[in-house]
This record gives structure tokens, sequence and C-alpha cells, in this order.
């Protein structure tokens, strides 16, 4: 966190530096004095072996760092102990030094649908709002960003980006445990804005991508994932307790909503460039997260539908510029 504020100092952004001083230095005590689940992740990376890998692939499908030779069997076995208690891997697949981490969703496949609409990212500055372990951060680390800042308020997420970087050493990706709200107004700052699986969370989504919109450059481009209804007959919906048994989701919008959504927060050149129903392929139960996944979220009987009764998942990914 520390070097991402040096950093964003040398850069001589002196109108949002104290802002950000500021949600830094929160976090950082916050972090220093954790208690429950913060507390003992912090502890379970700290005590993964430290190990400087030979090698680094961010261009294959799982994110990997080092070899299996590089390491001795006693430093496998704490590396791989760790791992499992940064479980549950939701975003992946990571390799670390010859040991698979088989995450839930193969993240991968929607990098694949994503990375060739995304403009040229060299110098660019990237925002990733509920950045999970940072998969998508260390794909677009390739293309050289000035930056990618990732934001993910969640312990187990946060940590496993946290143990990702401690091999990976990236100058130039950056997270912090926070939400979006947190964030101080960068009105005309970011390049890039990637906003995925978070909107339906939302009670004032439009208010969100006004929010998002303010924060870019003029010509910046926001990537907006989202749970969809199929159809374009402006219909949203609200379901009443629980979708996919995920507690807080509050608006699904079809096509045409999310387009609508998306213009009245000031986009234009709006885009879907993927639909893509959600399916066991792509997300699944693995030995890495101990969990439910889509199979027990699915009506057993007729799996179109949630155990809710309403649509499977369906999700579409719009781009949108500023």
């Amino acid at each position: 966190m520390e070097q991402f504020l040096e950093n964003f100092g040398h850069l001589g952004w002196d109108q949002w530096y104290d802002a950000l001083e500021k949600l830094v230095k929160e976090k950082r005590a916050f972090l220093d004095s954790a208690r429950g689940n913060f507390e003992k992740l912090k502890y379970v990376v700290n005590d993964l072996p430290g190990i400087c890998p030979h090698t680094v692939d961010l261009s294959s499908r799982a994110v990997s760092i080092g070899q299996a030779d590089q390491i001795l069997p006693d430093e496998k076995n704490r590396l791989y102990n760790g791992l499992v208690n940064l479980s549950p891997w939701r975003k992946g697949p990571f390799e670390f030094f010859g040991i698979p981490v088989d995450s839930e969703w193969q993240s991968w496949m929607k990098w694949e649908r994503i990375v060739r609409h995304l403009p040229n990212l060299k110098n660019r500055k990237i925002l990733d709002i509920g950045s999970s372990n940072g998969y998508y951060m260390f794909k677009m680390a390739a293309s050289e960003p000035m930056f990618a800042l990732g934001l993910e308020p969640q312990s187990y997420f946060y940590y496993q980006y946290c143990a990702v970087q401690k091999y990976l050493n990236l100058k130039n990706v950056f997270c912090l445990p926070a939400v979006y709200n947190e964030l101080p107004a960068m009105d005309h700052f970011f390049d890039l804005v990637l906003c995925m699986g978070i909107l339906y969370h939302r009670k004032s989504p439009v208010k969100m991508l006004k929010q998002i919109h303010d924060g870019l450059v003029p010509g910046g481009r926001v990537v907006v994932e989202n749970l969809v209804i199929k159809g374009e007959n402006n219909y949203c919906l609200f379901p009443f307790d629980r979708y996919a048994k995920m507690r807080n989701v509050f608006f699904i919008p079809d096509l045409s909503v999310m387009a609508a959504w998306l213009a009245r927060a000031g986009f234009s050149d709006i885009r879907c460039v993927d639909i893509t129903d959600t399916n066991f392929e792509e997300q699944r139960k693995t030995q890495w997260i101990q969990t439910e996944s889509l199979e027990d979220f699915l009506d057993p009987q007729d799996p179109s539908k949630t155990v809710e009764g309403y649509p499977a998942p369906v999700r579409a990914i719009f781009i949108a510029t500023a």
C-alpha cells in the first residue's frame, strides 16, 4: 500500500495525494491492529516460504510463478498448506512453484472474452473495483500499464493477492483492502475501470456508474460485467430475497436496461461485447473452495432456473466510453 502512495507522490498528482494518504494510513492502521480473519490470514501469508521465482508467466491461462525444481520438500509443504489455509480461491487459476491452485472460476474464460476489446494498456492508469485476488490485474500487468489499482475488502481475497504479490513483486500492481465508496473522488483520472460482478450488489447502480464515469479521463473506458436477463424489453429483475443463494442482489437488468443505465450515467459508444450462460465448465466446485458452487445454486430438476425459481445466471460484458 505504501509503495503505491510513494509512486503516486513521485508522479506529481498533488491534488489527490492527501486524500489517498489518509486512506492508506487508515488501512495500514486497520491491518496492523486487525483481529479475526484479517489477523489470522496475515500470519498465513507471512509464514509462506520466501522464494524468488526464476520464471513468471502472466500470459498463460494460469498465472504461473516459479518452477517445481526451485523448491525444497519442506518448503513445498509449507507453501501448499499456506495456500490451502487461504481458501476459498474463487478466481484463477494460479500455479505456485509447481503447485496448481484450481480456483472455482476458470477466470481465463472471462479474460479471453474481455481482452480483445480492451484499449492499449501501456502506461495507462487502471482501477479494478472488487479485484478479488488480483487475477485480472496480474493479466493486465503484462501489458505494462502505469499501474493497476485493485479495491478488495474481503479478507481471504485480499490476502490471496498478498500471497501472489509476495512472489511476483510487480511494481505496477497494487491493492487496497477497501470498498469503492472509500476511494476519494478522483475526477478525470483513470484511463480504464473494471467493474465486474459488482453492480448487481448495488442499491443505486446508476449512481455508481456515474461515479465511475466522472473518475475516467475523457475517452476513458469502463468494462462492466453483470448478471443480466436475456432480452431487450426494458425489464429488470428485483429478487424478493436471494438470487442463486446470494444475499444483497438488488437489480438484474435485461440488455436494454443495462445500456440505459450506462447512457444515464453519461457514457457513449455503449457496446455489449459478450453474453454467456454460466456453466459447469466455467464455475464449479474444486478442492480449493470447500463451499457450494454453481450446481448447488440451480434447481436440480430444472437447471434453467435458480433454486429460488429465477432464470439461471447469465452474464454480459458491456464496454462504454466516458
